[in-house]
């Protein structure tokens, strides 16, 4: 494993009692560096609540489940991502995930409109997505799936997108807009606000296919969504710390959310990552509060749990 920096103690008091909201590890259809069920003791000695197991291709509910019986103290929380392995944008699965007891649906990434025409499109330096291979292995194997549209080509937001919204909204789960354009985004937020979902975060805005300017984050902001700021994108050069920096500052850690997206074998240990955000906040200027809140208690809104007695008002 390549060396990789180790967070303070004092970043890791910071975020006890925070989930993760956003990583990806083994079993999964890529390598990755460690398994659920490993990483939920080194979760556990660390002081952290849990994470939400995500994978691009296939459902995590049942994989979760086994976790949270093995490891009775970690919350992990089971996912479905609407790419084309699992229908796109396919009511069943939702309904399935559901009532599986899945906590998050992520709109489509790897297969959305938008990703698709952005692929290509990355800093120089920056390394690339591990998905990407694989993506290119099915193309070369003549199984490139079709695009999975959100809206439709007047700009509406697809009927079959309403019914996703209406299933995630009835079985109470948080919604991510995965990797779709800040237009389709804001239309789809719009659109989930009027069919019920309580719980909502735009998915990495700093990412290479995204690039969500300070304004349109703000407006999104406005909507009461979270923006959720990974620690990957940053530090796989995807996108300069100073602008990941700037735009928390920008759209203020009441309306942010820290996660890792760690789980490659390439990066650092996925317990790390937090805490590892918290350092990297602390040098900056950001107050152990501001911290707390973007990294403990907004991930814990997300993923439903309990408000911790330190949890700002507006959160209980």
């Amino acid at each position: 494993m390549t060396d990789h920096p180790q967070p303070s103690e004092h970043a890791r008091e910071l975020v006890r009692g925070a989930y993760d909201v956003h990583i990806h590890v083994a079993p999964d259809v890529m390598k990755r560096r460690i398994d659920d069920l490993t990483l939920a003791g080194r979760f556990a000695a660390v002081g952290m609540a849990g994470f939400v197991l995500k994978s691009h291709y296939a459902p995590t509910a049942e994989r979760a489940e086994v976790v949270r019986r093995a490891h009775p103290g970690i919350d992990a929380l089971g996912a479905i991502t609407l790419n084309a392995s699992v229908g796109g944008l396919n009511p069943v699965a939702v309904e399935i995930a559901g009532r599986a007891g899945a906590k998050f649906v992520w709109l489509p990434t790897v297969d959305s409109a938008n990703q698709r025409q952005y692929q290509a499109e990355a800093p120089e330096g920056a390394k690339p997505p591990m998905w990407a291979q694989l993506q290119a292995d099915l193309a070369a194997a003549g199984m490139a799936a079709d695009a999975v549209e959100v809206l439709d080509g007047d700009g509406k937001v697809l009927e079959r997108t309403r019914q996703v919204l209406r299933l995630i909204a009835k079985h109470d789960m948080t919604l991510a807009t995965g990797h779709l354009h800040q237009n389709e985004s804001a239309a789809v937020i719009d659109a989930a606000l009027d069919e019920g979902v309580r719980r909502m975060v735009v998915t990495h805005p700093e990412f290479t296919s995204q690039r969500i300017g300070v304004e349109r984050q703000k407006a999104l902001a406005e909507k009461g969504v979270l923006l959720e700021r990974c620690f990957t994108t940053p530090y796989t050069g995807k996108v300069t710390w100073e602008v990941w920096l700037g735009n928390i500052r920008a759209v203020g850690p009441r309306h942010s959310v820290i996660s890792s997206d760690l789980g490659q074998p390439f990066n650092p240990p996925v317990e790390d990552g937090l805490a590892l955000c918290a350092d990297r906040l602390l040098d900056n200027g950001f107050s152990d509060e501001e911290i707390r809140l973007m990294t403990v208690h907004n991930s814990r809104m997300l993923a439903g749990a309990k408000p911790l007695d330190d949890a700002p008002e507006w959160l209980r």
